[in-house]
């Protein structure tokens, strides 16, 4: 299959001007094997210097965000930046500021007055906090859980979704509730029937909620339902008014503007623009802001998430996905202008905005995700808080670049290509590096080109690494994101496939060395390319799905009608959930496989690693199994990240037969041949 000039002169352009020698180190460099350099980006370096940073608020002209922080077991600590530049941790070291609804969370913790509320990973109840004091214990019930809350200040309570798993029934109860912040704490029940609700957002005068919701089998990036109601004197709603959305429009971001007119994404074009509910219109007719085929809204994994906001003159500032990258824009909405906002990052998350600043977690090809707060009058930028302190000398720096490979049926998809690199080294004449494709979770979600510390570790070690946003990706639009559907194990497979195969025929890879790894779902697109195809010759899967029918009926309600639409219905389908699930076809195996599991993930429960380690361990192929006590869906750990990571590398140089420069804990690998 010829490849794409697009791809290939974007490529060229990388080969021959970045200054960056594909297969060799500087003129001085030692000649070693790939994947036995030495490198300074150290799993111990990677976890030490490294936190997770997650949702970001802003009040007046102090900042707020959350820190995962591997090194406390991960867990996340609400932090406060004043006005004056100090900097605290607000939640005192017993408490874990994470919700579980919808098992991803998101919308943890909300700030009004100084005062914080937020809900308690452990007991999953809901806390407040003074600015001077400790935290207060306001609601918990059993088997509930509450995530995206609004304060609802003139009658003195939360609006929130509720997530109760105390009845009876198969799957949670999902509601949307307020709370009383005086008394008993009183709950009151304003919405239900619907099986997922979120953002529920109050207009500026107090007088109208907002609010999401959508049914089985739909997935929010599916379609929702906007719903909009008066509030009345009681504080019940009225009839709730249907705004837009549906079965077939996903609805993303609610918001209202300075002027109380509510503003909200959706992708009834083919790509999520931004829409607002005119109140001079006709019936109030909904009117586009500006159409443009880019995305400025993503999938609702979690809640409470952000792509704009509105300054005090009602411009708004958002940012969109263009070409896999993210933009900064100020749109005005009476004229519909988008200005863009130039700065350094390809990646621009929680954005909120103050009077005249805009707040995000952005993340740049050269640094990690970061809290970022950009002035808007002057376009300066400083970094608040950075992801990782990782200081790297350029030369062991590989930096992303977007390629375009066709794929199957004359389609094209997207990656970002990181070549091996290190100042220090360069590999044998004539020898091409082996490769390692990365396939993300979701998958309904997005690869971005933010420098990641774990694709340096394999990249300074002499791997080269393509990170593929196969058919399914968000980012590219509604049509792009459909593909999956109906062809979960299909294309994603092809796309990870493929992309590997378009960099050896660039000479950019050894074929005989490939390579493929991914977690969650971006695990059952390992276990898939290691079964069903003839590609590769190892895997890493974390808290992969190996068997289909076991993850559609022994999973999360948030996700449990997800495989409706990225496979079929099941029972009805169930012949196609047994010929797609690896687990079923292992003699069709010719690869190495090493599977790490979470033994308390309840997204992708353990015995789906553990099947799939004794099925290959029977075949008699090359296989490793490790487990870690207390780990969930997604590892958070400082001392499971570190021995994943060395586990996974020292696997593939037994696989690949180079030897690691780094000393490493063996790894117990069943039918290794010779040992």
């Amino acid at each position: 299959m010829p490849p794409l000039p697009r791809a290939f002169s974007r490529l060229s352009w990388f080969v021959s001007l970045s200054g960056i020698a594909l297969m060799s180190g500087s003129a001085s460099a030692a000649t070693a094997p790939f994947g036995s350099w030495k490198s300074p980006i150290t799993s111990a370096a990677i976890v030490s210097d490294s936190i997770r940073l997650g949702q970001v608020a802003i009040e007046g002209d102090t900042t707020y965000w959350l820190e995962g922080r591997p090194k406390e077991a991960g867990r996340n600590v609400l932090v406060r930046l004043d006005a004056d530049g100090s900097l605290q941790d607000v939640t005192p070291a017993q408490y874990n500021v994470r919700t579980r609804v919808h098992e991803y969370g998101g919308g943890s913790f909300i700030v009004a007055a100084g005062i914080v509320y937020f809900s308690n990973f452990a007991d999953q109840g809901l806390y407040l906090q003074p600015p001077n004091g400790p935290p207060q214990h306001f609601r918990t019930d059993d088997g509930v859980r509450f995530a995206d809350a609004a304060i609802d200040a003139a009658r003195s309570r939360l609006i929130t979704v509720r997530e109760d798993h105390s009845g009876d029934g198969h799957e949670p109860v999902n509601t949307l509730v307020s709370i009383s912040l005086e008394g008993t704490h009183a709950v009151r029940t304003l919405a239900s029937g619907a099986d997922f609700y979120s953002t529920p957002r109050l207009s500026p005068d107090g007088r109208k909620l907002a609010w999401l919701s959508w049914n089985h089998p739909n997935m929010p990036w599916d379609g929702t339902d906007l719903w909009l109601a008066d509030i009345k004197e009681d504080g019940s709603l009225d009839t709730p008014q249907h705004v837009a959305g549906g079965q077939e429009e996903s609805i993303f971001q609610p918001s209202w503007s300075p002027s109380g007119e509510l503003v909200f994404v959706s992708d009834r074009s083919g790509w999520w623009n931004l829409y607002s509910l005119k109140a001079g219109l006709k019936n109030g007719a909904v009117k586009a802001l500006h159409s443009m085929k880019a995305d400025f809204g993503e999938p609702q994994w979690e809640f409470a998430m952000s792509r704009y906001g509105f300054l005090p003159d009602g411009r708004i500032v958002t940012s969109y996905i263009r070409g896999g990258d993210a933009v900064l824009a100020i749109l005005d909405p009476e004229t519909g202008r988008l200005q863009n906002i130039k700065t350094p990052y390809r990646e621009i998350k929680e954005l909120r905005i103050g009077k005249d600043f805009a707040v995000f977690l952005g993340g740049s090809g050269t640094e990690s995700r970061s809290v970022v707060r950009l002035d808007l009058k002057t376009g300066h930028s400083k970094v608040l808080r950075q992801g990782s302190k990782l200081a790297l000398d350029p030369g062991y720096l590989s930096i992303a670049r977007p390629i375009e490979f066709p794929t199957t049926g004359g389609a094209t998809a997207h990656a970002f290509f990181y070549a091996a690199r290190n100042k220090d080294y360069s590999g044998p004449v004539g020898e091409r590096a082996p490769l390692l494709v990365l396939s993300h979770g979701g998958p309904t979600s997005q690869t971005t080109a933010t420098f990641n510390p774990t694709i340096q570790y394999f990249t300074s070690r002499g791997i080269g690494v393509v990170d593929v946003n196969y058919g399914g990706s968000s980012g590219y639009g509604r049509a792009y994101r459909r593909r999956l559907n109906g062809n979960w194990g299909i294309v994603d497979v092809d796309d990870c496939v493929n992309a590997a195969k378009y960099l050896v025929s660039q000479g950019l890879a050894d074929e005989n060395r490939l390579a493929i790894r991914g977690g969650s779902a971006g695990g059952y697109t390992t276990l898939a390319a290691l079964t069903f195809r003839r590609v590769f010759k190892a895997g890493a899967s974390y808290y992969g799905v190996g068997d289909l029918e076991v993850l559609a009926r022994d999973t999360h309600k948030f996700e449990s009608r997800y495989l409706d639409s990225l496979i079929g219905p099941y029972p009805e389908q169930k012949a196609l959930y047994e010929s797609r699930s690896p687990i079923n076809s292992t003699d069709q195996l010719s690869s190495a496989l090493i599977l790490f599991q979470g033994l308390e993930d309840k997204v992708v429960p353990p015995n789906q690693s553990e099947s799939m380690f004794e099925a290959v361990k029977k075949k008699g192929l090359p296989v490793a199994y490790l487990p870690f006590a207390g780990e969930q869906h997604g590892f958070r750990a400082a001392a499971t990240i570190r021995r994943s990571l060395e586990a996974e590398f020292y696997f593939y140089g037994k696989v690949f037969g180079f030897t690691p420069a780094d000393t490493i804990e063996p790894v117990a690998i069943e039918n290794l041949p010779g040992e």
